[in-house]
């Protein structure tokens, strides 16, 4: 009996240790019909860590296919998505498919339009049946077969509730669910999907569907199904309509602000109170994290305090980081990475911020110093099958460099009055360098 409990114990911490903090739990798929809610719902998806998006696929529905795809093209690339694959709809299958077939983890299908794109893939997908273990689907009429969404293509709508798969289906939040206090409150969170939802709401100011959830009611069951009642089901089918509308406008909250899990590992957050950093610094960080955002103000906090001094091209690693997660669209841990900075300080500094930034550590055998020369401030970062290679721009490397070198010809390594010279630049170029303009990105594969 002994041995038994020893052994179930032992096999409980062989698990928790080989599990990963940081991977999320949801991995998806989406498909849409570009309408505004569904632009909205998929801001919601990118802003949380608990989601990774494998892929966005353009279906017929409030537009055109066609159409769709420039809307969910452009929002991605306004996004800093760039290497997020989206495709129209000759090339949504194939697209779904290869990204299925190189997919481990288990994946939900979320369609935001009709039910076309899921019905074919579940023709020509190899993969799909055996790696899709969950279709959720935004339909206005609920529990029944009616609805926007179902009247776009009721045949494949009959063709995918027929299947094999498990459907969820969730309906409409109603109108005015984004009232006043919840457009007061997505205002004031410092991100780029809260800002762009609030542009979407504000380019139709005068249309009740702006202020109106739909598609967002997906993200949301996703995250907190606590918050919907089941109307009925089936074996295969569920129908889950929204119950706490007031519970949900926090929750669409938490998931603009990237709260759906905990991303320190020893402390809950960064402080935001600025008498909690140096005295040089105070004046600068509000503006660092309002510009830049919460990841790269912790991700340069955590490089400085590893370095154990503020250097220019350790925030330069951070910066260059956090873009090529932006690129890619994806998470810590999630890119092997190649530097070319070498192994010689200061230009090698920019190694620690790109640890940092990327989870790509040595300990964890994501993070190479390719030893070829001449050293460069450039990084090949690779996700999945795709390479990128982010360089800093030739005229801002010649200008820190050159700085740094006057700085040491003058005063010295050993010289106090060099490091806190180093100090200054540092803190200056955190504030001024924008990652979207100080790096060239270059596709290598």
């Amino acid at each position: 009996m002994r041995r038994t409990i020893l052994t179930i114990l032992l096999s409980l911490v062989i698990i928790s240790l080989g599990a990963h903090p940081w991977k999320p739990r949801h991995f998806v798929i989406i498909d849409s019909d570009g309408g505004i809610d569904d632009l909205k719902a998929i801001c919601m998806l990118m802003a949380s860590p608990d989601v990774r998006i494998l892929a966005i696929t353009a279906s017929d529905g409030f537009h055109k296919a066609p159409v769709a795809y420039e809307k969910l093209r452009d929002l991605a690339d306004g996004l800093y998505h760039e290497g997020l694959p989206v495709a129209g709809p000759g090339d949504a299958v194939a697209l779904i498919e290869k990204m299925l077939a190189s997919e481990t983890t288990p994946v939900k299908f979320l369609a935001m339009g009709s039910l076309k794109t899921a019905a074919v893939a579940m023709e020509q997908s190899p993969s799909f049946a055996g790696k899709v273990k969950q279709i959720y689907w935004s339909n206005s009429g609920l529990p029944g077969k009616d609805g926007s969404n179902y009247r776009s293509d009721p045949a494949s709508a009959e063709k995918v509730l027929a299947g094999k798969i498990p459907v969820t289906v969730t309906g409409g939040g109603g109108e005015g669910f984004y009232d006043s206090g919840l457009l007061g409150n997505i205002s004031m969170i410092r991100s780029p999907y809260a800002f762009r939802v609030s542009d979407l709401i504000n380019s139709m100011p005068s249309h009740s569907f702006a202020y109106t959830a739909y598609d967002e009611m997906v993200p949301l069951l996703l995250h907190f199904p606590e918050l919907f009642s089941q109307e009925g089901s089936d074996k295969r089918i569920t129908y889950r309509t929204p119950s706490d509308i007031n519970g949900l406008r926090t929750a669409a909250l938490k998931m603009l602000r990237g709260e759906t899990v905990e991303r320190m590992q020893t402390i809950k957050r960064m402080p935001a109170d600025t008498s909690f950093y140096m005295p040089d610094i105070q004046p600068f960080v509000s503006g660092i994290r309002n510009k830049y955002g919460e990841d790269e103000w912790t991700s340069g906090v955590i490089a400085n305090e590893l370095h154990r001094h503020l250097g220019v091209f350790a925030i330069i690693g951070v910066k260059m980081g956090i873009r090529a997660r932006e690129y890619f669209c994806t998470g810590v841990d999630e890119m092997e990475v190649t530097t070319h900075a070498g192994s010689t300080p200061p230009l090698s500094c920019m190694n620690d911020g790109i640890q940092v930034s990327t989870g790509a550590t040595p300990g964890h055998g994501l993070l190479t110093v390719s030893p070829k020369q001449p050293y460069f401030p450039a990084a090949d970062f690779t996700h999945k099958d795709r390479t990128v290679r982010i360089t800093l721009k030739n005229e801002l490397a010649e200008r820190v460099t050159a700085e740094l070198k006057e700085i040491n010809f003058i005063y010295g390594l050993d010289s106090d009055i060099y490091w806190e010279l180093v100090r200054q630049n540092s803190i200056k170029y955190w504030l001024q360098f924008d990652r979207h303009e100080i790096f060239d990105i270059e596709v290598i594969k």
